[in-house]
């Protein structure tokens, strides 16, 4: 029979035109008038078609091998294309560059990096069926290229598309990808396995016929119906299982196989018992893949047995439509429906597939068990200058980058490149990027970084190795820096001096040092220590506990919230001219008609009332059952600049804090700016953490809530 003509091939795709959907029918147009490589063409829509791919996935395939000889075509046609079409166009371009990296290579290794990356560039999946189908079609074409080329391209084969076709399942492109791949790089060793197969193959095709024979007149006496057939053995597989096992040709026992396909899994097992009656079978080489399936979804009965003539066969057995799901991988259910999304099996499977290449060997018990980590989104893959592959968690900055390429090139890091263009320590690179590391001679990591307002690092990891260096600093800097953190957090939340000997055991610590040390290693955060100045500062009696309601603009009940000393059921208001916050030492004033009007204790209006009327001041204190929101002002200051006062409200909105009442006024001599805010907060944490954020922001200088001391950064 005739082999078609490559031009005839594709002809007849374009012959069918009338019936192909219009996306596809121009596209096939489009590649009849231009020099595009029609064998390869051909090839790939046949192979897509063959795993079931859509229209619009097809058609993208014809249009990147347009792009690539007519850009400007491409760039005329494209705005006019359906969306779908030019994203999965854009996943194909933007696959190049895992092309062009690979090629960069000094050395084998870090494919597993490719792979990953590959995946994490591509938004829409479909391309990566379309770049297998592709390298297909080029690796059968192969030999008529020159050496070199042949080489490179093999090797891509080896390392990006056999393997991503093994992970997906696909073992009909899986096993010719592997096979063309080896021809090609190690021809001699192909070509011995190849003639060692074709001089016993008429004697294996007889072996072959014989125990079909047997196996299917067993089973239809045991009422089982099966559709029995020869297993074909590829070479790559037979050399990789003789390396794997240190054995020669001749020792292996399955390149005899046979494959039986049932229609339910109790047949399955209902063959395997007929199986195991008619030959003996081999304990140890036995795998029940239907009870446990493989992490990529293969399922199959296997098992080797001593068939006729005292010789080894391996019997595999499944389900006709786990033959299907196994041949095609992921791709079975690659099924959109019409003009709507795709079906619960399909999204399944693309959360699988999504989570494929976080495994980093091929090893597939490692694959199962990933399969429960976190998603593809969930990370980002880097590049160095070198072209090595390096994966964050996403949010990662290139801080982060640098702490996970080594220790001390991140305690070295002094500025960062991305793409080239310099970047802040903050900048949170994209899957893709190429980073570089800027560094200085001595190791001088800044405290700043730990603090998770400043935005530096994202990855406990790199918050780990900074700490650690830190912590071989002298025990009396630390304690230093942390009693200056406190002082500042106390100052800057407008408290007064506290006990610190009451905090340690809030935090499981023995000693004022211990805490203080913690604080400056940002293994307690400013945020927790102003949570427990709060919880230090509430009783510990709930029944003394009497409701408070610090309203605005009506006075409310709040159960527990104050406790007011020999005296029960009293209305109480929190005053405006201080609003204090749970947490701060607290005293109240009986007035005419309002109850009693609850301040800090170091409030002015306080002290002029009590100077006045002493005997009406009374003592008040906080209970511990406050989920209330309260009152506080707070003041920014900082060198003015565009668009200061939008971040601002930025950080003040995302912190989910709402904002009553603002002003802000310009200093012209200065040139700084002044902003004051009436938010409504939780406690002294949420405050805190508040104020935190809004200092890490480019040009504050001061962020702190209103009293009676001030404290710059």
């Amino acid at each position: 029979m005739t082999t078609p003509s490559p031009s005839a091939r594709l002809q007849a795709w374009r012959d069918r035109a009338g019936t192909l959907p219009p996306a596809l029918a121009a596209a096939l147009e489009a590649c009849m008038a231009k020099p595009v490589d029609q064998a390869e063409c051909a090839d790939v829509l046949d192979l897509l078609a063959m795993l079931g791919c859509d229209v619009p996935t097809q058609a993208a395939a014809l249009w990147f091998a347009l792009s690539r000889v007519d850009a400007a075509l491409w760039q005329a046609q494209a705005p006019r294309l359906p969306e779908e079409i030019r994203r999965l166009v854009e996943g194909q371009q933007a696959a190049e560059q895992v092309w062009a990296l690979h090629a960069q290579r000094t050395q084998d290794g870090g494919s597993e990096g490719l792979r990953r990356l590959l995946l994490a560039i591509i938004r829409d999946l479909r391309v990566v069926f379309v770049l297998l189908a592709r390298q297909l079609a080029r690796m059968r074409a192969a030999a008529v290229l020159p050496e070199a080329e042949r080489q490179e391209l093999a090797r891509l084969t080896r390392d990006i598309h056999a393997p991503l076709a093994n992970r997906l399942g696909i073992w009909q492109l899986k096993w010719e990808l592997e096979d063309l791949a080896f021809r090609h790089l190690q021809p001699d060793v192909y070509r011995r396995i190849a003639r060692l197969l074709d001089e016993r193959r008429a004697d294996r095709e007889a072996f072959i016929r014989e125990s079909l024979q047997l196996l299917g007149d067993a089973l239809q006496a045991a009422g089982v119906r099966a559709e029995l057939a020869g297993r074909p053995k590829h070479i790559y597989s037979i050399w990789k299982k003789m390396q794997k096992k240190g054995v020669e040709f001749a020792e292996l026992y399955d390149i005899r196989a046979v494959r039986v396909l049932v229609d339910s899994v109790a047949d399955c097992y209902a063959a395997l018992g007929v199986v195991h009656t008619l030959w003996p079978h081999l304990p140890r080489e036995f795998d029940d893949y239907l009870a446990r399936p493989k992490g990529n979804g293969y399922r199959s009965l296997h098992t080797a047995v001593i068939g006729p003539r005292e010789r080894t066969l391996e019997v595999q057995i499944r389900t006709h439509q786990m033959h299907r799901d196994n041949e095609l991988g992921v791709a079975a259910h690659w099924r959109y429906k019409e003009g709507g999304g795709a079906d619960a099996e399909f999204e399944a499977k693309v959360a699988w597939m999504r989570k494929l290449l976080e495994t980093r060997g091929e090893d597939e018990g490692a694959l199962a068990a990933n399969l429960k980590t976190e998603l593809m989104e969930d990370r980002v893959y880097l590049l160095t200058p070198k072209g090595e592959v390096v994966d964050l968690p996403h949010g990662g900055t290139v801080l982060d980058f640098a702490y996970h390429v080594h220790t001390e090139v991140g305690h070295r890091c002094r500025g960062a490149k991305v793409n080239g263009r310099i970047v802040p320590l903050t900048f949170q690179p994209q899957s893709g990027d190429r980073v570089e590391i800027l560094t200085a001679k001595q190791a001088e990591p800044s405290r700043d970084w730990l603090s998770p307002h400043h935005g530096y690092l994202n990855s406990s990891r790199a918050r780990d190795k900074v700490r650690a260096w830190f912590r071989r600093l002298a025990h009396d800097a630390n304690l230093a820096v942390g009693r200056a953190m406190f002082e500042r957090e106390l100052k800057r939340l407008a408290l007064p001096e506290v006990d610190l000997a009451k905090l340690p055991a809030h935090f499981h610590l023995k000693t004022q040092d211990e805490l203080l040390v913690a604080l400056a290693l940002n293994e307690i955060s400013t945020g927790q220590v102003a949570r427990a100045l709060q919880e230090a500062a509430q009783p510990l009696d709930d029944d003394a506990a009497v409701p408070l309601a610090p309203a605005r603009p009506a006075p409310a009940r709040d159960p527990g919230a104050l406790s007011i000393e020999g005296i029960g059921n009293l209305l109480t208001t929190l005053a405006r001219c201080c609003q204090p916050l749970p947490g701060d030492p607290v005293r109240g004033f009986i007035t005419r008609g309002r109850g009693v009007s609850v301040h800090r204790a170091d409030c002015a209006s306080l002290a002029r009332l009590a100077r006045r009327d002493p005997d009406r001041v009374i003592e008040v204190s906080w209970g511990k059952a406050s989920a209330q929101a309260y009152e506080v002002d707070i003041e920014l200051r900082g060198y003015d600049r565009k668009g200061l006062q939008k971040d601002v409200t930025g950080v003040i909105s995302n912190a989910g804090t709402p904002i009553l009442a603002s002003s802000s006024r310009a200093l012209a001599k200065s040139g700084e700016v002044e902003m004051r805010f009436a938010l409504r907060v939780r406690d002294f944490e949420q405050l805190s953490t508040l104020l935190g954020r809004l200092l890490a922001l480019p040009n504050v200088l001061e962020a702190r809530r209103i009293g009676s001391s001030r404290t710059t950064a």
